[in-house]
């Protein structure tokens, strides 16, 4: 239950300077909330009592109280009492003098897990399905978020297909966004720095009804506010170096939910892939010295 994150998220970019400090209060010391009255609260982060309490008002809580309760449940329902990143064992010394193997090793095992355990199950569910039934799916990340959204392009196309990546200056926005509707998935992936062409498309595709998918580094992100469905990347900055396997790790997770799905769009999908990729691809090898070049019917006529 992290419904007053999803509020804060959406609402963020509406609150004042000091509105924003005891939101980000909120969302990044849950415990301290959770049995803090609403006075502390404000002295913590050097606002008022008035501020807090207008802020919950805002995020369409009855009070202070109602927020409060909701935290409570949330950390009740928490499972996972310690965070993998901050027990990561410290090192004491440099890394030259360690076993490399092992640290990156530990190091990602830790990075992967946080990400995976922080996500909502619904929202996954929600993540499988929309990608499952839409229409036509897009998917955009630039600078160090290019690599993930190609690969993850190109997975979706295999396990469910009419999936395009937009690439920024090579491709025609216009003709992508006259595409959208309210059955077409954007997954957009933003890690610091923010590359402000991926919030343009994302605001003018949610203005057209597109469902929106966010990959990023934190609820409050430029993306978040517009994000139907949000999965967070757990590691240390910088997020580019440090993120990319817990970020390949969740839309494989994604990629895979799809592909053992039950859904008949899904089978018939990656039986007509399989069937074409048999028939058509250019080179199969036959073994470790042979070497056949498959042609279609149409190639070898001319």
């Amino acid at each position: 239950m992290e419904q007053y994150k999803d509020r804060i998220r959406k609402k963020y970019n509406e609150f004042t300077k000091r509105q924003k400090v005891v939101a980000k209060y909120f969302i990044d010391f849950p415990k301290e909330v959770a049995f803090q009255t609403a006075k502390q609260i404000g002295q913590a982060c050097g606002a008022s009592e008035t501020t807090v309490i207008r802020l919950c008002y805002i995020l369409e809580y009855s009070g202070f109280s109602e927020l409060q309760k909701e935290i409570q449940s949330s950390l009740l329902e928490d499972t996972s009492s310690t965070n993998p990143i901050e027990n990561f064992r410290e090192m004491s010394h440099t890394l030259k003098d360690t076993n490399l193997i092992q640290y990156v090793i530990e190091q990602d095992n830790a990075y992967v897990k946080a990400t995976l355990e922080d996500i909502d199950f619904k929202q996954y569910q929600m993540a499988v399905e929309k990608l499952i039934n839409a229409d036509n799916r897009i998917v955009l990340g630039f600078r160090s978020s290019y690599g993930p959204a190609s690969w993850f392009m190109f997975a979706l196309n295999i396990v469910v297909g009419n999936t395009t990546q937009y690439r920024g200056e090579i491709e025609d926005s216009n003709y992508l966004l006259s595409r959208v509707s309210k059955d077409t998935v954007v997954v957009a992936i933003s890690f610091p720095r923010y590359v402000r062409e991926t919030l343009s498309f994302v605001k003018a595709a949610k203005e057209k009804g597109a469902c929106i998918i966010a990959i990023t580094d934190d609820r409050l992100s430029p993306i978040g506010q517009y994000a139907d469905i949000l999965f967070r990347v757990i590691a240390p900055t910088p997020i580019p170096l440090k993120g990319i396997t817990p970020t390949f790790s969740l839309l494989n997770l994604l990629v895979t939910s799809i592909a053992a799905s039950d859904n008949p769009i899904v089978h018939k999908h990656m039986a007509g892939y399989d069937q074409h990729s048999s028939e058509n691809y250019v080179f199969a090898i036959k073994g470790t010295k042979d070497v056949e070049v498959n042609l279609t019917e149409d190639e070898v006529s001319s």
